[in-house]
């Protein structure tokens, strides 16, 4: 989940206390239409000029390798909106027409529960429906907490859930909270989120309170590093990222970031010179999907709109957030149009950029579907899009061994990169 216009995606209300361990008979209807929309069938853009031998090579590719998608905000989605969960970027059937195995389900918290102290508690839900929806439905989905899960479901047409937690907060100060996450299947956790939380700075906040990491983040990053928990990047700031970088015995990675050279002076993606490091530290930047991160153009007019959504919102007051959402778009939309979508191609000119300054051993995806809402790029609207983007993959002259490694390869050898590291020690710092 990201920080976009509103109306781009709907920003989120206070987590809602009533999702608990015991789900409700709307968000169980939720969870079944996501195995029951085959008659709907994918929906995915045609591959933009892609020629009928190249898209079925395309599609070859998409469904013989181990796609691995590192942030896809089904979780949150399906606790906001349960009764609506025939929209939204991803289902088993359009997982399986993209050739999806992989997905990571983001166990999303919003920034402000930390001052509340419900952030744990919303965690905990948002696992809690990963599980039941794998439990509910075994023959589809299955939780998968390592490589080798995700290497055997693969081999057995099963689509895995691994987890990464969005947002550190829910670790509440105390270190034996990342051993409890672990257990419960967490393997990556984004440190922060739109504010700087008791672990780091945000890219988002003006307020860098602890000009990086607090003293308690650093101790976060080696006990993760320790229990084999990947260290996320994404969100954090620029300092941040640096120490992470100094800290970190293991490789790290960026979960749903883009190339900052597209997007000049935008903390939230990353410059040439991080990019460089996460790489000589054997990491992943996963390219997020979301316009906003792709072009400039998409950037700029999203920022503009957001500052212009809040300043609505302060104006009328009366209104609740759903009409204030409706009312600022029909406004805005109708003075400035919709969102300047990003292309394929411009999707594609991040991976070029990165694998021109790094290798091709340093990039994969985090789409963030379900994350950015209405500001996904054509040809790349859901999770059955992903042959589109081996298409594109192969008209720029990748081999077929490199595009699988930007599937999922790379992914898979940080994780077991990860899980080796923590192998090796058995002391907590």
């Amino acid at each position: 989940m990201d920080f976009v216009p509103p109306n781009m995606v709907t920003m989120p209300p206070v987590f809602k206390q009533s999702v608990t361990r015991s789900m409700t008979y709307k968000l169980w209807i939720a969870m079944a239409t996501l195995v029951a929309v085959a008659a709907c069938g994918p929906t995915a853009d045609k591959t933009p000029d892609a020629t009928p031998d190249l898209a079925t090579e395309a599609a070859r590719i998409a469904h013989n390798s181990i796609v691995v998608d590192t942030h896809i905000d089904l979780p949150y989605r399906l606790t906001e909106k349960p009764d609506a969960a025939d929209g939204g970027d991803f289902d088993h059937v359009r997982a399986v027409a993209g050739g999806l195995n992989a997905p990571f389900m983001s166990i999303y918290t919003e920034a402000e529960l930390e001052a509340e102290g419900k952030s744990r508690a919303a965690a905990e839900a948002l696992i809690d429906l990963v599980a039941d929806l794998a439990a509910k439905s075994p023959e589809n989905f299955a939780v998968a907490v390592s490589p080798a899960d995700v290497r055997q479901q693969f081999e057995q047409g099963i689509v895995s859930l691994p987890m990464g937690m969005e947002n550190g907060s829910p670790i509440e100060g105390d270190l034996a909270n990342l051993q409890h996450f672990y257990d419960r299947g967490i393997r990556y956790i984004t440190l922060t989120h739109s504010l700087s939380n008791h672990i780091s700075d945000s890219s988002y906040d003006p307020n860098k309170q602890w000009h990086g990491l607090s003293e308690f983040g650093a101790d976060v990053v080696r006990e993760m590093n320790r229990l084999g928990i990947m260290v996320d990047i994404s969100h954090v700031s620029d300092e941040a990222f640096w120490q992470v970088m100094d800290i970190s015995a293991t490789p790290v990675i960026a979960s749903h970031s883009s190339a900052r050279h597209f997007t000049p002076g935008w903390e939230r993606n990353m410059s040439d010179e991080m990019i460089e490091a996460l790489a000589a530290n054997g990491g992943v930047i996963m390219i997020n999907f979301g316009s906003a991160f792709i072009t400039a153009d998409a950037q700029a007019y999203s920022m503009v709109r957001w500052a212009a959504s809040d300043a609505f919102k302060l104006e009328h007051k009366e209104l609740s957030a759903e009409e204030v959402s409706e009312q600022f778009k029909a406004v805005w939309e109708a003075e400035h149009g919709p969102i300047p979508y990003a292309s394929l191609d411009d999707v594609l000119d991040h991976f070029d950029h990165v694998i021109a300054l790094v290798g091709v051993d340093h990039v994969g995806i985090g789409s963030d579907y379900d994350g950015v809402g209405d500001s996904l790029p054509t040809g790349l609207k859901d999770v059955s899009s992903y042959p589109n983007l081996v298409a594109g993959l192969l008209a720029r002259g990748y081999s077929e061994a490199d595009i699988r490694k930007i599937l999922g390869e790379n992914l898979l050898r940080v994780w077991s990169a990860v899980e080796d590291y923590a192998a090796t020690t058995s002391t907590s710092t």
